[in-house]
């Protein structure tokens, strides 16, 4: 690797899972997948050393990089992320950025100005202000919000499947599909088992195939939840319109929304009603190309 050789590097870090590329010019030196366990974002110093640790271990020894973006998970203001980056910075010596993961979609896509839009996981969106000032709806994690993302959609399913229970009503494929995926004996016990979980995000997230395999199979209430979770995900564009963010462009990433085309579909149909100027854009390359984006950008 020539000595003056800029070497770029651009993390995505996920809900799940955390993708780093680095290239000197157009040289890849570096692809490397790997969980997203022990990222602690509201934690600046920990964060910033999972960082470091990722960036050593992914990276040819010796090598030092001239320049590091990151798109981080639950990254949900510019102070968090400011923190972050000045706790990674002495770690790299090298120029670095930490934004919100959904923040790297826009330049991902090739694009100046548009929505990043996140339903996987977990669910998000962003924006910029005509100033430039970039701003975020939703989030707010799977106890209180992502709707849209896996884990709300498991969420509101077992809402939906409960009041049906209320209601008296025999258990349909989403109730059965649940209590056989939570490993219960009944409906009733559904919330203690969701309560159990340690990592709710995550633990919820994968029963979100049930919610998605019930409607296939006829259930209404799976095909009203999956409805809901699409107009919540257009109302998230629909906040930042309102709060005067470009939408013609929403440029959609994250393993829900674009791997379930119900969902997808869903959001489409919302979109058009709510923000009729939108277009929504599947995103077709990795996010972390975003990330090399900026990355690039700091040079």
């Amino acid at each position: 690797m020539p000595d003056f050789a800029p070497l770029v590097v651009g993390i995505d870090v996920g809900g799940t899972k955390t993708h780093l590329r680095a290239f000197v010019g157009d040289v890849p030196v570096a692809d490397h997948v790997r969980a997203s366990s022990g990222w602690r974002p509201h934690d600046p110093v920990t964060a910033a050393g999972w960082l470091a640790a990722l960036v050593a271990d992914a990276l040819p020894a010796g090598a030092r990089p001239s320049a590091v973006a990151v798109g981080g998970h639950a990254c949900e203001t510019p102070r968090q992320c400011a923190r972050i980056r000045d706790a990674l910075q002495p770690h790299v010596d090298a120029p670095a950025l930490v934004v919100g993961d959904a923040q790297l979609l826009v330049p991902a896509a090739g694009l100046d100005k548009g929505v990043g839009l996140v339903a996987g996981t977990g669910s998000v969106a962003v924006g910029r202000l005509p100033d430039g000032t970039a701003v975020q709806v939703g989030g707010w994690g799977a106890v209180l919000g992502d709707e849209g993302g896996a884990a709300g959609l498991v969420r509101e399913a077992a809402r939906a499947v409960w009041a049906a229970h209320d209601r008296g009503e025999r258990p349909d494929a989403l109730a059965l599909g649940l209590v056989a995926a939570l490993d219960v004996p009944e409906v009733p016990a559904l919330g203690a088992a969701l309560e159990k979980a340690t990592d709710v995000s995550a633990e919820w997230g994968r029963h979100a195939p049930v919610v998605f395999a019930a409607a296939a199979e006829g259930s209404a209430l799976a095909r009203t939840v999956i409805d809901e979770a699409g107009r919540s995900l257009a109302a998230l564009v629909t906040r930042l319109a309102a709060r005067g963010a470009a939408v013609d462009d929403v440029v959609v990433a994250g393993g829900t929304v674009l791997a379930q085309s119900e969902l997808f579909d869903s959001f489409t149909v919302a979109l058009a009603d709510t923000v009729p100027s939108a277009r929504a854009r599947p995103l077709r390359v990795p996010p972390v190309e975003g990330a090399m984006a900026l990355a690039r950008s700091l040079l």
